[in-house]
């Protein structure tokens, strides 16, 4: 099969509907060529039925990326279905969560910040070291963020949490390099899906897209930034790691 992820294996975090941009990477994945794998975490059931609507049937794996046996266990589990010979070329991570108290910066108490930063930001060094024993050739590690260089209107704790993931893949970057595994971040514009409804405020957030987008944002179409993610799993930025890719419509860029 052609395209530019022709005969790549990639493992997807993040599936919840077929509205998340974690599915349209899968989708676009297989279209391009490689074979998935899914993970999923509470509601399997659920994630099993989306894949079902990918264009190739994908396992799914259960993954909770606070608890350090699944993580153990991933590479096996990912054997289980690959092959003893196993090998990952490229891992998506599209994990994000904070409890409600995280969204009030002034009241969130440490328990509900903590818990934002571990599952959003310290999780993806948890998975990229879980994967990395499938990685003996090397890969592409691809994140997915928003952008933290702004304190946005109602995100608060999760804002720090997504600065902390974008540190945090930076530092992946250096420390893996020489293992040949790039990793980098698709800084995309907002969504709306399962995991934005659980944003309190989010439409108001998500409004500034709707006046500062230069080229418009389409808050109902996750492809772009799928595209993007696509895009950094391939061979196509063999030398590019560390970085943040924007797919948000411009708007990072706009000044006042």
């Amino acid at each position: 099969m052609s395209g530019i992820l022709a005969g790549k294996r990639i493992l997807v975090t993040g599936v919840i509907t077929d509205a998340s941009i974690a599915f349209h990477v899968a989708k676009l994945a297989q279209e391009e060529g490689a074979e998935v794998v899914l993970t999923g975490f509470g509601r399997l059931t659920l994630v099993q039925r989306i894949a079902k609507r990918l264009p190739k049937p994908a396992p799914v794996i259960e993954l909770d990326v606070q608890n350090q046996e699944q993580l153990d266990g991933l590479a096996d589990r990912v054997r289980e279905h690959f092959g003893e010979d196993a090998r990952l070329d490229g891992v998506v991570h599209s994990i994000a969560f904070g409890p409600q108290g995280a969204f009030n910066f002034l009241a969130a108490d440490w328990a509900d910040v903590g818990t934002a930063v571990e599952v959003s930001a310290y999780s993806l060094k948890s998975l990229t070291m879980a994967c990395l024993p499938l990685m003996a050739e090397g890969g592409s590690v691809v994140g997915l963020t928003f952008d933290a260089k702004f304190a946005w209107p109602k995100y608060d704790w999760m804002g720090v949490a997504k600065a902390a993931l974008e540190s945090t893949s930076r530092y992946i970057a250096r420390d893996l390099g020489e293992k040949n595994v790039r990793c980098n971040l698709v800084s995309a514009g907002p969504i709306k899906s399962m995991a934005a409804k659980s944003i309190p405020g989010f439409e108001d957030l998500a409004d500034v897209w709707n006046h500062r987008a230069p080229i418009g944002w389409d808050m109902a179409d996750p492809e772009p930034a799928a595209r993007g993610v696509v895009g950094l799993l391939s061979d196509w930025f063999p030398k590019t790691t560390g970085e943040i890719v924007h797919v948000d419509g411009g708007v990072h860029m706009m000044g006042a």
